[in-house]
């Protein structure tokens, strides 16, 4: 590979790590890379070019934060990865500016960031960026509940720096939660931290539950301090989650001996290190050090490998999850990494087993990526038996017999059976759901109940439930019971278009339903429509035609079909077509609105050709604010957007004159 190919390689998957936060490789692969660039390089300095990835720190700026120019620079560190490069790194310093101390310290992994205090109270956090420009994130700094609002004492000035992360317990929950609303689970907890903290939308920072660790003073007024430890101290004092620090270290070699048991007890910790850090104590003695262009000379990172492990690989079961997709997962002997012991890892689907030349009866390499999640890394051909077995995915679901498919240009394989056992719950709920049939009542917990019960077999089966079925299950009553066979009974008249939405059609949203109910008017004509018939339909493509195709020509979806229309719901097109007033033009909604709540306002956007936003951009026709409106208003108000009262919006949309 050449030096430009190794660059390319690097920047590439820079971008998908630090910018889009959708990593490909390991931390650890992509340093080896970095470390083969920098030795090249190093061969041959002619060769080093200004866009090289070794000449900058860090990302580029998302669009849709202020930027904040960091007064002191946020550095980068040196990664080490022998003992022999700890001891060079002591040795350097101590030549320099003679005996000093050391302090060591867990590298988290996840996302620097930089918290600003006036007279004791916080006024701003912002991102480490490219180390000199970083993003003004502060009300996603305010959700991170260790982060002290007000500190203990009223310092005049205070600037530290810390790191953001996501814990274990936090990051299995939020994948929990993703596979239930069928999205794809995020890589490891570093990505779904930072793509927290990138969120403009501060909810959603709250809502994974981050943490951080603080770790250096940047900058201070009113206080000074000799060393880096008595000003961790002081940081824990006046009310920081700070990183911990065992002891002060004489020597680089009793610094390397924590490094190495801060190793052992890895997977013992509730959140990701990729390393441990070694400091200078002595804040004079950092002055005297001075940093390069790169990063400070008074510190390095010492990096862990991912720790594997052989073993047997004993089978290839195949698991079929709640949105129908069959995931192969290996059975093998079970080891222990990072401090568990795990005998099961996902293999994800057909290419990635294939990508690896994987078979039953392989002796396999497995890790921990992020030290949580177990992973085969690679099968081992040469130690091969003869006897192993090529592994195939079943034609038919393993759960319900109903016929597998591949759709072009997916990897994951799919059961089309709308009565899956395995999906059935989430089935259930998403019929229910708002957007869909909009069954006030019919959630998660309702619909465990009536499955456990044996009430239902199909989301179908919510429209032939009787009042005597609902009344003796936990947490209901008579009361509650009329109530829910009410919302059931009013969700008959529902709109076609919600129909079609909640039958859980692969590709299929609610535009998508919109669509389809106001070309084909009933159900059965779009059941007997023709794929190229719905691929001719304005935005569709014809893998969501084939889709729909796919769908009704699977006989259990049929049957859902048949009860539904025994029961009396709704086959038609039923709502009018309000015109195209908002033809071209992008609205946000913002506040609490007078009379017309969220998805009423959207509609009526919808149903006049407009479109809705979630956030407040160039490209926003208009904002309809309400009371208590926040930040969107503001950033309205700033770009010069129109604003309209719920009044002025009904009166352009025609609604009221």
């Amino acid at each position: 590979m050449t030096v430009e190919e190794l660059r390319e390689k690097i920047n590439y998957y820079a971008e998908l790590y630090y910018t889009k936060d959708e990593p490909e490789i390991s931390d650890f692969e992509y340093d080896e890379l970095m470390r083969e660039l920098k030795r090249l390089e190093a061969e041959d300095p002619s060769i080093i070019t200004p866009d090289s990835p070794t000449q900058r720190v860090g990302g580029r700026i998302l669009e849709g934060f202020e930027e904040v120019r960091h007064v002191v620079r946020m550095e980068s560190l040196n990664d080490v990865f022998s003992k022999a490069e700890v001891i060079d790194f002591g040795r350097k310093c101590e030549e320099a500016v003679g005996a000093v101390q050391y302090v060591t310290e867990l590298k988290i992994d996840g996302l620097s960031v930089s918290l600003e205090y006036e007279n004791g109270v916080l006024v701003r956090g912002s991102t480490r960026g490219d180390g000199d420009v970083g993003e003004d994130v502060t009300e996603n700094i305010k959700t991170i509940r260790s982060v002290p609002l007000v500190l203990k004492e009223k310092i005049p000035y205070l600037e530290v720096r810390g790191e953001v992360y996501m814990p274990h317990r936090s990051f299995d929950a939020l994948n929990r939660i993703r596979e239930e609303n069928e999205q794809p689970p995020f890589k490891n907890p570093r990505n779904a931290a930072a793509g927290a903290i990138r969120q403009l939308d501060s909810s959603v920072a709250a809502e994974r539950r981050l943490d951080i660790f603080v770790f250096n003073v940047q900058r201070a007024e009113g206080i000074e301090f000799e060393t880096h430890k008595e000003s961790i101290d002081f940081l824990g004092r006046v009310g920081f989650k700070t990183i911990p620090i065992k002891k002060v270290h004489e020597t680089i070699e009793e610094a390397f001996d924590e490094v190495l048991e801060i190793g052992e007890s890895r997977g013992e910790l509730g959140f990701d290190i990729d390393g441990a850090v070694i400091k200078v104590n002595s804040l004079a003695a950092r002055a005297a050090l001075g940093s390069t262009s790169k990063f400070p000379r008074w510190a390095a990172a010492y990096k862990f490998p991912p720790e594997q492990k052989e073993t047997k690989l004993r089978d290839i079961v195949v698991q079929v999850g709640r949105t129908g997709v069959l995931t192969p997962n290996a059975i093998f002997d079970p080891i222990r990494l990072a401090g568990t012991s795990v005998s099961r890892a996902t293999l994800h689907n057909m290419d990635f087993i294939k990508e690896r030349d994987i078979k039953i009866g392989d002796v396999i390499v497995v890790q921990k990526a992020g030290e949580i999640i177990p992973e085969v890394v690679k099968a081992l051909p040469e130690k091969r038996s003869g006897g192993e077995i090529e592994f195939e995915m079943p034609l038919v679901c393993p759960i319900c017999g109903a016929p597998v498919v591949r759709e072009e240009g997916e990897a994951a394989y799919r059961c089309t059976g709308g009565e899956c056992p395995a999906q059935l719950a989430r089935n259930v709920v998403h019929f229910a759901s708002k957007g869909a049939m909009d069954i006030e009542g019919v959630g998660p917990a309702l619909v465990e109940r009536l499955l456990e019960k044996s009430l239902i077999s199909s989301a179908a089966d919510l429209y032939y439930l009787k009042r005597e079925d609902i009344i003796p299950l936990d947490k209901m009553g008579e009361k509650s019971a009329d109530n829910l066979l009410a919302a059931i009974e009013k969700s008959k008249e529902n709109d076609l278009s919600a129909l079609i939405y909640a039958l859980g059609i692969r590709n299929i949203g609610q535009k998508a339903g919109k669509d389809l109910a106001k070309r084909f008017k009933t159900l059965d004509n779009l059941i007997a429509a023709s794929a190229e018939d719905i691929a001719a339909v304005e935005n569709f493509a014809m893998i969501s035609a084939e889709s729909v195709k796919s769908f009704f020509a699977v006989e259990q979806n049929m049957d859902i079909v048949e009860k539904l229309r025994q029961a009396g719901v709704n086959f038609n097109s039923i709502e009018d077509d309000a015109g195209d007033k908002f033809a071209g033009m992008t609205f946000v909604l913002t506040g609490t609105l007078p009379t017309l709540k969220r998805d009423e306002a959207a509609k009526i956007i919808e149903q006049n050709g407009g479109k809705v936003a979630g956030s407040v951009s160039k490209k926003t026709s208009f904002v309809v604010v309400g009371a208590d409106a926040g930040s969107k208003l503001a950033k309205a108000e700033a770009l010069g957007i129109a604003l309209l009262t719920e009044e002025e919006f009904l009166k352009m949309a025609g609604e009221v004159t």
